[in-house]
């Protein structure tokens, strides 16, 4: 029998809100900007910092990709696609498609040489999510695949970050590449679990969430702590939703 819409109420009406989608899009948007993150550029093969607003179309003119603006879009749209997809819309699926191909290159200019071959593979589980959701697929309880689907993940993760880094360069300090293969890895196994739409993906992103704000605030990066403190608030109710409110009805 299809469990739908009976525990937390309150909870339910907080994972639809629109307020809170207009909420994260301002606190992401506010924070990036106040840190003059779009004033960030990538021109003559190197990032430069801090390049005031109202020159920013001059040096777009003259060939710099604007990084900063595009990161600052991307991680607004990445928030809304999760907000989605945590709504039970399929809408959020599309967003995901979309945001991994920015997210990739941005990434790729930061330093993660290894995005040439990890966010193809993220490209390619949001498409599934995305067919997957469309014939139809109801909240499932954890099983055996699930603990599957997470353990092939991580391992995947830590394969392809470390082959990324070997044959493309880029930096290659270990603090970066473990962080980086470990958090890439948990998002390949909530991104997969998703398309099935387990309860617990949402419990596999907030293990991504803390790692990710852990790393925000030992840098001291007040644009990524609101984030992911943004995030994890998120992923806890949107846990709560599905675990025990179950399918959205319609």
């Amino acid at each position: 029998m299809k469990k739908t819409y009976s525990g937390f109420p309150w909870i339910r009406t907080l994972v639809l809100s629109s307020y809170l989608d207009l909420l994260g899009a301002v606190l992401i948007f506010g924070v990036c900007y106040a840190r003059n993150f779009h004033g960030t550029i990538y021109h003559g093969g190197e990032i430069q910092f801090g390049i005031p607003f109202t020159e920013l179309w001059s040096f777009i003119k003259i060939g710099a990709y604007p990084l900063g603006v595009l990161s600052t879009v991307g991680a607004i749209f990445s928030m809304l696609a999760t907000r989605f997809v945590g709504k039970q819309k399929n809408s959020g699926n599309v967003l995901g498609v979309i945001t991994t191909v920015n997210s990739g290159a941005n990434d790729f200019m930061f330093g993660n040489a290894s995005a040439i071959i990890t966010y193809p593979l993220s490209f390619i589980l949001h498409s599934f999510s995305f067919f997957k959701w469309k014939k139809g697929v109801d909240i499932r309880k954890i099983d055996t695949f699930y603990f599957f689907i997470v353990g092939i993940g991580l391992l995947l993760g830590f394969a392809l970050v470390y082959i990324g880094a070997y044959l493309f360069g880029g930096r290659a300090d270990s603090v970066f590449l473990i962080t980086v293969a470990l958090t890439f890895g948990l998002s390949l196994g909530a991104n997969f679990s998703n398309a099935f739409k387990y309860e617990e993906t949402w419990l596999s992103w907030a293990i991504y969430n803390i790692i990710q704000l852990v790393k925000a605030v030992l840098q001291i990066n007040i644009a990524n702590v609101v984030k992911y403190a943004f995030y994890l608030f998120n992923s806890a109710i949107t846990l709560i939703d599905w675990k025990w409110n179950g399918d959205r009805p319609g």
